[in-house]
């Protein structure tokens, strides 16, 4: 099977953003801001040329253009699945996907996806896919299963997943990942790669079980809390955005308790790149920065995982 890589884009690429742009659709991201305050700053900008809606419609996903891997592709089987998980919200489901010719072996090592603050959107099911593509079998769990899963558009699945019970979307993760690692088509060897709040998943199941995390890699995920943080030891490869000051105001400290601890990690900062630079639905998607941080992604988990 040939290995899959993110492949340049030019997702809004026409349209010039400013910083300040970026930093708003953050907040609003993030749930700082509501969607009406977001358009009215955006209205206060004064761009050439630009609208705010044409500004707006830049920044806010497209999921029809981030499409890298189709569903139907014959290289790989999606299917849904659902997993017990008594300490969270008793059950758990998620888009479960694997390559269509297995090693000889018949099983394959298994990365874990974790989506933003959203619940399981086209752009994390493209992920899965991706690995899949090379060789992996992923599943992404969707936070949002106990309420019917993602809704179909992000400003609902923003406002659902807040709703829900932080310790109990945690649990559910930690079930997910050992559902995975267990399954019959593993080898036992298990990745887990996140985004945002998956980013922040990530850090957290690297603290919370990292004897059953061979291998993390958040994408510009703020750290696990103090009362765990110290467990982490790696290995663990850990991607940040130049221009995101709310994420990268957690690093300094973060970077001290791993140093300390003598684990095994790797970080790097992509210069330029906004928060959420991987996401190919968006103009915060940068091309470059994505292949870059994919393939490192990529040759971590071929290390660590075989």
């Amino acid at each position: 099977m040939e290995p899959y890589t993110v492949k340049p884009d030019t997702v809004n690429d026409a349209v010039h953003i400013p910083q300040e742009a970026f930093d708003w659709y953050d907040e609003y991201a993030h749930g700082d801001i509501d969607r009406r305050t977001f358009l009215t700053r955006l209205a206060s900008l004064s761009v050439a040329g630009l609208t705010v809606s044409a500004i707006g419609s830049a920044l806010i996903p497209d999921y029809a253009k981030a499409e890298q891997v189709s569903f139907n592709d014959p290289a790989i089987k999606a299917t849904y699945e659902v997993f017990s998980s008594p300490d969270g919200h008793g059950e758990g489901g998620g888009y479960f996907v694997q390559p269509t010719k297995l090693p000889k072996s018949g099983v394959a090592p298994c990365v874990l996806v974790v989506h933003e603050n959203r619940g399981l959107n086209p752009y994390i099911k493209d992920v899965a896919r991706r690995l899949a593509m090379n060789g992996y079998v992923a599943f992404a769990p969707d936070a949002l299963f106990p309420l019917g899963g993602y809704p179909g558009n992000d400003d609902d699945g923003r406002a659902m997943q807040k709703s829900l019970d932080r310790n109990k979307i945690e649990q559910d993760m930690i079930a997910a990942a050992t559902w995975l690692k267990t399954h019959d088509i593993s080898s036992g060897k298990l990745g887990v790669v996140g985004f945002c709040f998956g980013g922040y998943i990530t850090n957290y199941l690297a603290a919370v079980i990292p004897d059953k995390v061979d291998a993390a890699v958040p994408f510009y995920g703020t750290p696990a809390n103090a009362s765990v943080i110290d467990n982490v030891k790696g290995p663990i490869l850990i991607h940040f955005a130049q221009n995101d000051k709310r994420v990268n105001a957690t690093w300094p400290d973060y970077e001290r308790v791993l140093k300390k601890n003598d684990a095994n990690y790797e970080a790097f900062v992509y210069d330029s790149a906004q928060h959420g630079f991987h996401n190919d639905s968006t103009s915060r998607y940068s091309p470059k920065h994505a292949e870059l941080a994919w393939q490192r992604t990529i040759n971590f988990f071929a290390r660590h995982l075989a």
